[in-house]
């Protein structure tokens, strides 16, 4: 069957048995939750939106992190490689998961997304900056459509809204997790523990709110060491048992000799927030929230010599082959990783008027404290010490302003507009140790460091033209800047101090939406965005044997032509939606491989691939009280073909699949309510392989490294107890499913939760 076919059969299927989310948003419209202003005045977002209350949430998901809130909203998938994952990036409609400057997320106005970096490591949001505990709302935007928002939101804009009490409240949690992992033939139980707790109150025209967080979390492997199986048999070495077999991503035959990126996470958050209302109309806010973070990484050597002991390096014969493990093979899976983050927001903005509406926001994010260590010497000496390296990232940060406002100048027409100004700033510095463990910091052997901003200006209108037609026409002028760009190595030897660049854009948007009866609606969006080039894809450094380079310091700005065509039916208990998208996207920023420094030898670095296509269609639907009362179904599918349709730089990759982007994915949910004091869920996540190549030449999906194609199962039991105290227990991944998104991710994980509210 074609996918074309299948993906209408899926399709059909959703919408006979009437599953997800305009009856969420029915749902939510009914639920009493008190939130805090903080948001502002919002421009219209032409694109769709899905969104979900805590209230939701809570009787549905299985929440540990913050992130987990977006696990079934449609075509969203968060790379969460374990609980407390530090390195989770968002993919979307038309992007992977090394994507993660084409998404905006905020709590509150203050930006999440860490956009110093367009990668699944250093540039994944900052979720953990937001305890669960906080949210009331999460709302999810489709598309770059509205002009308040950078070019950044080519994906998506995710915006939590927290809680602010209107009187004395006070929560706590207890939650425990046990992960059961299984392969190569080891087995390990990862444990997680985390509690946290808030309270706040309103006195009279002063409300604030206190909460902490405290996680204690362990990982499955995050990584896996192997070697390529040698062409021809070999008596060298000396014998040694524990090794597996498999093959690579590409099919190449490996020995997987063990296991690194083995973490123990301590994390621990601390948020206050202060609202004071000046006037009636007028109300100043604060928040500040601290993250502090200890994780400690190591390694695990499954091959063991004559003498039963560990083998972490040199020449090893297995089954007749001879493999040369380096020192650091195992090593480099051993790290100690030191975070203390901190995120400020200041604002100041009306908050009762329907004409005319502003807002003033202030948003500051810093890197007090980011020091990783690591050791250069071999395993198990390193263990105890010795000569490493220490890396850096104190000063790194971004600074966010915005002042916005929007005015009801007729009863058809609303105008929104806006200033915007940034400023991110990398600064990330390599040092010689002589002892990894706790050593002070040596020779400098690295530095990269750089700036970007970027000032805009947006207005944006909703105009009324007839009762049932409204139309939404905007635009966003942005000017550029990266400066202060520095390249530093020791060995091989450069100091390079990069020239200043600058680019200016106009961006327009455009709208219409036909109201054809109380309960159908017919929209299309299109929207051009320009997504700048971060401060660490434009200073990168990459080592070509002895020469060091920055590969492409003028890398120009990618360009998204995005459209939307949406059609959507509300009935008494839920309603079905179908959206088709088209991204058209010239100088792709992607990683691939090129030939660099004079040398023909290729290496995997950024570059503007000429030009992409990602075309597809997303259904949505969502049904309420399904054959019985108290039974709720929700799902979604979505279906992209997205290709590379030139790319100078790398032919091979023309007309191939856009890496890290499968082309099918799905979520199904079902709720029982048999009471008010219970609520049984049972829920599918789908997605089938993706490549990781430009290429695709990985052809092997179900490995290390490889994007491999999962069916997973969650479910969750949730009871009311009393009017304060409420109890769950959830599974993750109740089938046990096996698979791999580069690296290995968690199988059957068990969750216990205990709150108490008033």
């Amino acid at each position: 069957m074609k996918p074309s076919r299948r993906l209408v059969g899926a399709s059909f299927c959703l919408a006979c048995i009437s599953t997800t989310a305009s009856a969420e948003h029915l749902r939510l419209n009914t639920e009493t939750v008190v939130v805090t202003g903080t948001r502002g005045p919002q421009a219209h977002h032409p694109g769709q939106s899905e969104s979900m209350s805590a209230g939701s949430v809570e009787k549905r998901v299985n929440v540990v992190n913050t992130e987990d809130f977006l696990k079934y909203l449609p075509s969203v998938l968060v790379r969460k490689r374990h609980i407390g994952d530090t390195q989770s990036p968002i993919a979307t409609r038309t992007s992977g998961v090394g994507s993660s400057a084409r998404s905006l997320i905020y709590a509150d106005g203050i930006l999440l997304s860490a956009l110093i970096g367009n990668n699944n490591t250093s540039a994944s949001p900052r979720w953990a900056m937001l305890a669960p505990e906080d949210v009331a709302r999460v709302d999810v935007m489709y598309g770059p459509f509205a002009a308040q928002y950078a070019g950044n939101s080519i994906g998506t804009v995710v915006e939590f809204t927290t809680l602010m009490p209107q009187a004395f409240e006070v929560t706590a949690r207890a939650q425990g997790a046990l992960q059961s992992f299984s392969q190569y033939g080891k087995h390990s139980t990862p444990a997680t523990a985390q509690l946290s707790a808030a309270m706040g109150d309103r006195l009279d025209r002063l409300a604030f709110r206190l909460s902490i967080n405290h996680l204690d979390t362990n990982s499955q492997p995050l990584s896996y060491i192997t070697l390529a199986r040698p062409a021809s048999p070999s008596g060298a070495g000396f014998a040694v048992t524990g090794a597996t077999a498999d093959v690579n991503r590409t099919g190449v035959p490996v020995a997987v000799l063990g296991a690194g990126g083995l973490e123990h996470q301590v994390q621990d958050n601390l948020t206050f927030k202060l609202a004071y209302d000046l006037t009636d109309d007028i109300q100043a806010r604060y928040t500040f929230s601290l993250f502090n973070q200890v994780d400690n990484a190591t390694a695990a050597s499954y091959l063991r010599d004559a003498a039963g002991d560990p083998v972490y390096s040199g020449t090893v014969n297995i089954d007749g082959y001879a493999y040369a493990i380096g020192a650091s093979a195992f090593s480099n899976g051993v790290s100690r990783l030191g975070q203390t983050h901190i995120a400020q927001g200041f604002s100041l903005g009306s908050q009762n008027s329907d004409n005319w509406q502003w807002d003033a926001t202030l948003t500051l994010f810093d890197f007090v404290r980011d020091t990783q260590r690591m050791p250069n010497e071999a395993l198990p000496s390193a263990f105890a010490g010795g000569a490493g390296a220490l890396t850096r990232m104190d000063g790194t940060g971004w600074i966010n302003a915005d002042v916005k406002a929007a005015w009801k100048f007729a009863a058809d027409h609303r105008l929104s507009f806006g200033l915007h100004h940034d400023r991110y700033a990398l600064a990330q510095s390599k040092f010689d140790t002589a002892n990894w463990l706790t050593g002070p910091q040596g020779v400098m052997t690295a530095q990269s460091r750089g700036k970007t901003a970027t000032s805009a200006i947006w207005a944006q209108e909703d105009w009324q033209i007839v009762p049932h037609f409204k139309a939404v026409v905007g635009g966003r002028l942005e000017h550029w800047r990266a400066f202060d760009g520095v390249n530093y190595s020791l060995s091989p030897a450069l100091d390079h101090a990069q020239a200043q660049r600058a680019a200016t854009r106009i961006s327009p948007k455009a709208s219409v939406t036909w109201q054809l009866s109380d309960t159908d609606v017919l929209s299309a969006s299109y929207g051009r965005a320009y997504r700048m080039p971060t401060v660490t894809e434009l200073y990168q450094t990459v080592t070509t044997g002895t020469v060091l380079s920055v590969p492409n310091p003028d890398l120009k700005p990618e360009r998204a032509d995005s459209f939307e065509l949406s059609a959507e039916h509300l009935f008494a208990s839920g309603r079905v939606r179908i959206s088709f998208f088209e991204e058209h996207l010239s100088d792709t920023l992607l990683t691939q491989s090129a030939p660099l420094g004079g040398s023909t030898t290729l290496f995997n670095y950024v570059q503007n691939v000429d030009r992409t296509r990602a075309r597809g269609v997303e259904m949505v639907a969502d049904q309420s009280n399904v054959l019985i009362d108290g039974l709720d179904f929700s799902g979604s599918i979505t279906f992209v073909n997205g290709r590379i349709l030139e790319d100078a730089a790398f032919p091979a990759a023309i007309g191939k699949r856009i890496p890290q982007l499968p082309k099918l994915r799905a979520s199904l949910g079902a709720t029982y309510r048999p009471s008010d004091d219970w609520a049984l869920s049972l829920a599918a996540r789908y997605s089938d392989r993706a490549f990781g190549t430009m290429d695709n030449s990985d052809t092997i999906a179900n490995t290390y490294q490889g994007f491999g194609g999962y069916l997973v199962l969650d479910a969750r039991v949730h009871y009311q107890i009393d009017e304060q105290w409420s109890a769950a227990i959830g599974v993750d991944n109740l089938n046990n499913r096996t698979y791999f998104i580069f690296h290995p991710f968690p199988q059957r994980t068990v969750l216990l939760e205990l709150k108490y509210a008033r």
